[in-house]
């Protein structure tokens, strides 16, 4: 028999059902949105929609990362090098390497975080 989810967390919506990803989050005029989907020990899973023009500044993540396009055009730098991303693309961003997330038009992502 499964557990209780806790109340509130992630898992108590998305657990067991069928999701239709893109739909989960929404674009926001000006904004980054972002919406937890999973938060577990061995990693997260984190929906994010981010308005034309709109990124995340040059960081470092002390694990491997993927980034799935569920809609738009994204580009990607990893240690200064750009990846253009369009819906249906994927990149794994390789842990304690520096990069960056820039939106040429408005786009969705899943962030796939595994730690190890």
């Amino acid at each position: 028999m499964a557990s209780p989810k806790k109340p509130g967390s992630p898992e108590q919506y998305f657990i067991g059902k069928a999701l239709d990803l893109g739909s989960l989050v929404r674009y926001q005029e000006n904004a980054v949105v972002s919406k937890q989907v999973l938060n577990k020990k061995a990693g997260t899973l984190t929906l994010f929609a981010f308005d034309a023009g709109e990124s995340l500044s040059e960081h470092t993540a002390p694990y491997d990362a993927s980034l799935f396009i569920l809609d738009g055009l994204a580009e990607v730098l990893i240690d200064g090098k750009p990846h253009v991303l369009k819906k249906g693309s994927m990149v794994i961003l390789p842990a304690n390497i520096p990069h960056a997330v820039n939106a040429r038009k408005r786009f969705k992502m899943l962030l796939i975080m595994i730690r190890s």
